[in-house]
């Protein structure tokens, strides 16, 4: 029988399996409020920190980036992309499970209002279920699923986001996670141009409204191209988008009080945070990973790119619900890819439906999801 860590602080195993009774520890918040200490980057949807996370992701839309030109838009303010909100909290509601490795799985954003620079947010977080899987890669694990409320300064609900957290055993547990090891792809010089042909032939719709009038089903959105993804690409997303990780003194504290949320480097006998795997092949193969991996909220948001970049000025992405299907190692290229559904109105909204998925270049799809974009109608502009 695997045993739960002590509640003495001191971890049986840095690598512990799921122990008898790990699910009801798993749900035993359900239901309750819970302090978000750590999962917290910004406070502010402030001009710099927006700016940034856009970077962060290879985004440099006027609209968000350029507080000029926002002014002249119909929204007379510069916004933040919607999922600005992982920096305001990760969306990661996780609680219990001492040791156990935490994976992203996907988020189901839903906005109802559009992010104003200079906004700023209360959360309020809880967790609504937590249910045990079967998988390939792991025997068993336990998905977490949490609900963030977003409410701005004006006490009003702008976006309800529900993410799941997949807590998965290390390799070296009893039925942990065991990816096959994956080399860094190797591009040709041709494989190479191709690239950077997509990469420099991305366009923004812009001031050019797209009228929901026009939009085709079955029509397809110009995808966008990520990669190869390198150290670099993810230094700039935490920078933007930020992290949970603790640094020297607040790092040694934080082991203090979670003595299973760590590390041994093999080189140095130190103890360092668990999510190094997503910089480090070594501590990635320890987690069970096929390499160094990225973060699941910025695949998600590069999709969120996608649809921005498509709907023009004029739009506003009203939902985006995407699962996280396989790991984006280092190396990994990233086409970012959508479809027109159906199209429908609503309530008086002309909204159109779309599929969206991220392809690597071996033709994985490491990411599935839905989207809803509310378009301007011609007759209301005629």
């Amino acid at each position: 029988m695997n045993e739960s860590p002590s509640a003495s602080g001191a971890a049986a195993s840095q690598a512990p399996a799921l122990w008898d009774g790990a699910l009801e520890e798993a749900r035993g918040l359900i239901g309750v409020d819970l302090r978000r200490t750590g999962q917290s980057w910004n406070t502010e949807a402030a001009p710099d920190a927006v700016r940034h996370f856009c970077w962060g992701l290879g985004d440099d839309n006027p609209l968000f980036c350029d507080p000029a030109y926002g002014a002249a838009t119909r929204w007379k303010s510069a916004l933040a992309p919607g999922t600005f909100l992982y920096t305001v909290d990760t969306t990661v509601v996780a609680p219990k499970l001492r040791g156990i490795q935490w994976l992203y799985g996907g988020t189901d954003w839903q906005w109802f209002r559009p992010i104003r620079h200079r906004d700023t947010f209360a959360v309020r977080a809880r967790l609504i279920d937590a249910v045990e899987k079967a998988g390939g890669k792991a025997r068993k694990f336990i998905l977490q699923t949490g609900e963030v409320l977003y409410t701005n300064q004006r006490g009003e609900l702008v976006c309800r986001a529900v993410g799941s957290t997949a807590r998965v055993p290390r390799a070296r547990a009893d039925g942990g996670l065991r990816y096959e090891a994956r080399d860094t792809h190797r591009y040709t010089h041709d494989e190479l141009e191709h690239l950077a042909r997509a990469i420099e032939a991305e366009a923004l719709r812009g001031a050019a409204a797209r009228f929901w009038d026009d939009v085709e089903v079955g029509g397809t959105v110009s995808p966008i191209a990520k990669g190869p993804l390198n150290i670099t690409d993810m230094i700039c997303w935490y920078s933007g988008g930020g992290h949970s990780y603790q640094a020297h003194r607040r790092a040694v504290l934080h082991r203090r009080r979670h003595p299973a949320d760590a590390y041994v480097d093999p080189k140095t006998g130190a103890q360092d945070n668990p999510a190094r795997g997503h910089a480090e092949r070594d501590m990635a193969r320890e987690v069970g990973m096929p390499g160094g991996y990225d973060v699941g909220p910025q695949r998600i948001s590069w999709l969120g790119q996608v649809l921005t970049n498509w709907m023009g000025d004029d739009g506003f992405l009203r939902r985006l619900d995407v699962s996280l299907r396989r790991p984006n190692i280092f190396g990994d290229v990233s086409w970012c890819r959508a479809r027109v559904a159906d199209k429908r109105v609503e309530e008086g909204a002309h909204l159109v439906d779309l599929e969206v998925w991220v392809d690597n270049q071996l033709g994985e799809t490491t990411a599935r999801g839905t989207a809803v974009v509310e378009l301007p109608a011609r007759a209301a502009h005629s």
